[in-house]
Parts: structure tokens; C-alpha cells; sequence
């Protein structure tokens, strides 16, 4: 099972965010079985590049979009735009500049890409141009640190009255960014305004304080959970619970989830994605301490409002494949899971599930003499497995029931060849 996401994923949500609208239709789309057992599609190097920003391997994550894109470029959202946010991430502004303006010209205006531009042009100084694409990202902000650094752009433009007035904004919008009480405080400083400058520098450090308190607690949350007992570890990790703050929520949940406490996880969790519901991070970790409870219904919920938005995530189509599965819902369950494979052919462990699934479903198909539908999922698992002789064997047996023998005898033939070739092997 894959774990908790511990990542902001900033990059890679801005990706999907951007793309969302168009999702949906690669989602929709049944892959053949020759196209289930590809390992060199669009998808299968969309999900791997997904995966790879997730993880901060930008350099992989650009391979990947390229190689995407190279498959088909008509991609422009859903690798186009991601791999700029890779180049930008890989300090790369040049190249991560020209791939954001080359979608600016295919969609048009969108806040995730000004929000990009405008922090390219921070790094070259080119702050008029910051302060252009910034107020073009802030009419439907995709970050929420986009109002600080439209203020930074301000003050750096000596604009002061504007730049206190973003770094106000931000501060409603991140109160625990140290950072925007530092810069609000240097604001007050110009303007004369000392003892605002002052209490806005005072509140920066404590806040510093905080994090780096917060930190050690972490630590320390950590260890006592693993040398127990669980009510003192408990004790000391709930003054880490923040009702009003989704990260914090998470860091918390995820720790319990990392040291096998997935009911004390629940409450930070479920907190979390009722303060993000559009965020398929907190959906996903919510839904995957229910599964590790064995609440299957549960865990489906926040599995499929999530999907909704995001069809193409494969953590979140694979877990979903898996409750469904533990809820005997095979049908939905193998869709879940091929478009899980479609997305990271490489993960055995969705393959290994969708191969069970499908062939659950083949016998299903058979006892109800449903033959067609038993051959199709027949085929598909047989082209994800090659080495299994149980298709081979079960499509001979439809033949024999259909008055096919001699297509029964070459299926019965090679599941006997498939099966001394794994007696070979153990």
C-alpha cells in the first residue's frame, strides 16, 4: 500500500490544478488489453513524472514530460505545464520561462502560469513585471504566499501603501509565515511607523520560535510513540493539533500513520480535509488511515469526491481500486485499477491487484456463462501477466464449453508449458 503524502506538492498540484477541466477525458478512456500491458504511453509517463515532482526529482519528472510529450503534443497542459514548474524548481529560469509563456500561448491567461512568470521575474529583478503577473494571479490566487510576494514586489518598487496592504492580505492568508511579519515589519520601517515595525518584528521571531519548537515536538512525538506507552505518547502529541491549520493537521496525522497509529491519525486527518476539500493530499491520507482500519465505506467517501477532480493521480485511483475491491465491488475496482496501471505501469503492486481483480471477474463471467466477458478480462489480465498459465487454462475450458476443442487444446497446451516454466523457477 502506498503511504501517507507528506509533501505540499506545490508544483505538482499547480499542474493539475491547471489541467483539471481536460482530466477528465483521459480518464473516461478504456485502454485496450495490447495498451494495459504498454509500458511506453503518455499516461504511463504523465503518472511517473506526477510521482517524481512529487518526490522533488525534477530532473526525472522533466524526462518524463518530455517523454509524454514527445508520444503526444497535444499534452500542453497535463505535461507542458509541469514541465515547466520541473525547470523552474531545477533552477533552470530560462527554459522553465519558455515553456510557461509556450502554454500561455496555446490557453491563454491563467493564474497558476502568471504565478510562475511573475516569480521568474522576481528572480531577474524584474519587479514591474512580478507586480503585472502577480495582480493577474491574485484575481483567483492558486498560492496562497501569491499576496506576499505581489507585497515584495511593491516594496522592492519603494510602492509602500501597496505592499502593506499585500503583506496585511498575507498575513490573513498565512498567518504562520515568519516571513510576512519580517517584510511587513521593514514596510512600517519606511514609512516611520516604529512601534508597528516593531510589534511586526516581535511577532516574526516568536513565530520563529514556534516553528522551531514545533519541530523539536515533532521529534519528540515520534520517539515516544515508538517507546510508548501510547496514552503518555498521545498526551504529549496532541499540543501539535492546530483545528485551523491543514498542514499542521497533517504532520501530525502522518506521524501517528508512520508509527503504526492509524486511529489516533483519524482525528488530525479528518480535521484536514474538512479545511481542504479540493486538496487530493488530505483526501488520500484521510481515506488511507480508514483503510488501515478495515472502514472500507469510509475510506470510499473522500476516495471518490477526490477522483472527481482528480482522475489522474495514481495514488488516489489505486487506493480507491482497493477499497473497492475489500468491498467486493470487482467491476468498479478493476476500472480503478487499469486506469491506476495506465497512470504507473512499473508499480507491482497495482498490478499484481488489477491481475487478481480481473481474474476474479473471468471466473465470475464464466460461472454465469457470461463467455465473452470472461475472454476479454481473460485477454487483458494475460497481456499484464504473460508468465500465468490460470487465463490460458480458463480460456480452455470455454472453449471446450463452446465447441472450440481445437482452440481449447492450444489454450490447455500452453498453460501446461506456463506451468513446468514456473516449476522451473521455484
Amino acid at each position: 500500500m502506498q503511504g501517507l503524502f507528506v509533501r505540499h506538492w506545490i508544483a505538482w498540484l499547480a499542474a493539475l490544478v491547471l489541467a483539471a477541466p481536460q482530466l477528465g477525458l483521459a480518464a473516461s478512456q478504456k485502454p485496450s488489453a495490447a495498451k494495459l500491458s504498454s509500458k511506453d504511453t503518455a499516461e504511463s509517463h504523465l503518472g511517473k513524472g506526477y510521482d517524481a515532482l512529487k518526490q522533488d526529482r525534477y530532473d526525472v519528472a522533466a524526462d518524463e514530460f518530455r517523454a509524454a510529450l514527445r508520444l503526444d503534443p497535444k499534452l500542453v497542459l497535463r505535461a507542458r505545464f509541469p514541465l515547466a514548474v520541473a525547470l523552474f524548481e531545477m533552477k533552470k529560469p530560462e527554459e522553465a520561462r519558455r515553456e510557461f509563456e509556450g502554454v500561455r500561448r496555446e490557453v491563454g491567461d491563467h493564474p497558476n502560469i502568471s504565478y510562475y512568470l511573475g516569480r521568474l521575474d522576481l528572480e531577474a529583478l524584474n519587479f514591474a513585471g512580478a507586480i503585472q503577473n502577480f495582480s493577474k494571479a491574485m484575481e483567483k490566487p492558486p498560492f496562497p504566499d501569491a499576496a506576499y510576494y505581489l507585497g515584495y514586489a511593491y516594496f522592492k518598487q519603494e510602492d509602500l501603501a501597496n505592499a502593506e496592504k499585500c503583506f496585511k492580505q498575507a498575513a490573513e492568508l498565512t498567518p504562520h509565515d515568519a516571513r510576512v511579519q519580517y517584510q511587513l515589519g521593514l514596510v512600517y520601517r519606511k514609512q516611520g511607523k516604529e512601534e508597528e515595525a516593531k510589534k511586526a518584528m516581535e511577532g516574526s521571531s516568536e513565530q520563529r520560535r514556534r516553528d522551531s519548537n514545533e519541530s523539536q515536538l515533532r521529534l519528540e512525538c515520534a520517539k515516544k510513540l515508538d517507546q510508548g506507552p501510547r496514552q503518555e505518547a498521545h498526551a504529549l502529541c496532541e499540543q501539535l493539533y492546530d483545528p485551523d491549520n491543514a498542514e499542521k493537521l497533517t504532520a501530525l496525522g502522518t506521524i501517528y500513520g508512520q508509527h503504526g497509529d492509524a486511529e489516533a491519525a483519524l482525528k488530525p486527518l479528518r480535521r484536514a480535509a474538512e479545511l481542504a476539500p479540493q486538496s487530493p493530499q488530505m483526501q488520500y491520507n484521510l481515506a488511507l488511515a480508514y483503510f488501515q482500519m478495515n472502514h472500507f465505506e469510509e475510506a470510499r467517501t473522500p476516495l471518490a469526491n477526490a477522483l472527481a477532480r482528480w482522475p489522474d493521480i495514481f495514488q488516489l485511483n489505486f487506493l480507491y481500486g482497493a477499497v473497492l475491491s475489500k468491498l467486493g465491488e470487482d467491476i468498479q475496482a478493476y476500472q480503478s485499477l487499469r486506469r491506476a496501471h495506465e497512470l504507473n505501469a512499473q508499480d507491482a503492486a497495482t498490478g499484481d491487484l488489477l491481475f487478481l481483480t480481473g481474474l476474479s471477474l473471468a471466473r465470475k463471467a464464466q460461472s454465469a456463462r457470461q463467455y465473452p466477458d470472461s475472454l476479454r478480462y481473460l485477454e487483458e489480465i494475460a497481456a499484464l501477466r504473460p508468465q500465468e498459465p490460470v487465463p490460458h487454462r480458463i480460456r480452455a475450458e470455454i472453449y471446450n464449453a463452446t465447441g472450440r476443442p481445437a482452440q481449447a487444446a492450444k489454450e490447455q497446451q500452453e498453460a501446461d508449458r506456463l506451468t513446468q516454466e514456473v516449476g522451473k523457477t521455484q
